[in-house]
């Protein structure tokens, strides 16, 4: 096959322009980009992404990405707004974060790490890399995601938590054999909980406020507020002690 064959063959997924803002950057169309903004090598910003002032773009990011799902997807046909970057968030080498996702001020996003449609995240807030917020995920302010972590889809995430390595949440019980339009069910951390590295929350999880959660426990039943668990499966061993609440941290 000639090129000119080949080239006539193919055909772009999206319409991206070159841009001589950065090498490399392709845009698309109704990008908007606020004042002092950093963009490193070969970018990709799809159509009716918003950065907003002093963010940092790295090399070989991906933002406003369209989701792709299949016909029998929980959120198939579920509205995708624009991307939006508040002012001085980061967004690290590698990374994609799709249309529809918000990002608060200040977030940071680290290298190739995942966020999908919907996911909101609050100001100050650290994704770590490799991490996958995916779609329809809540994170407050000040939410601390170590590397590797999996938060599932329709999970709520508040103020001050902290999840580390490796750490996975589930949504469905079912494996994917539930009744069509059944609701899957994230996780729920409270306020200034602690979740540890490698724990397995099941669908539905709550943790409570301020409550702590050792590395690699299996967590089957809600955790209450204050409640320190481990094991397979986690089980109540103490309470978190006043001087390890969030206010003597700050």
């Amino acid at each position: 096959m000639s090129d000119e064959t080949r080239a006539a063959a193919v055909r772009s997924i999206v319409p991206l322009e070159p841009s001589p803002l950065a090498p490399g950057l392709l845009l698309g169309a109704d990008v908007e980009l606020g004042a002092d903004v950093a963009i490193g090598a070969n970018v990709v910003i799809h159509a009716g992404a918003r950065v907003g002032d002093g963010c940092t773009i790295q090399d070989g990011v991906v933002l406003g990405k369209p989701p792709t799902l299949g016909r029998d997807s929980a959120v198939a046909g579920a509205p995708v707004d624009r991307l939006v970057l508040e002012p001085g968030a980061t967004v690290c080498t590698g990374a994609v974060v799709l249309a529809g996702a918000w990002l608060g001020p200040g977030v940071i996003v680290g290298d190739q790490a995942h966020v999908r449609e919907r996911a909101r995240i609050g100001a100050g807030s650290r994704i770590g890399r490799g991490s996958a917020i995916d779609n329809d995920v809540e994170l407050g302010e000040r939410v601390r995601v170590q590397t590797g972590v999996y938060l599932t889809g329709f999970s709520v995430v508040e103020d001050d938590v902290f999840v580390g390595p490796g750490a996975l949440t589930t949504n469905d019980d079912t494996m994917a054999r539930y009744p069509k339009g059944a609701p899957l069910r994230g996780a729920r951390l409270r306020r200034a909980c602690r979740v540890g590295g490698g724990a397995v929350l099941v669908p539905g999880i709550e943790i409570g406020e301020e409550a702590f959660v050792a590395a690699g426990a299996v967590v089957t039943q809600d955790v209450p507020a204050r409640a320190v668990v481990m094991g397979v499966p986690a089980r109540v061993v103490r309470e978190v002690g006043d001087e390890d609440l969030i206010e003597r941290w700050r």
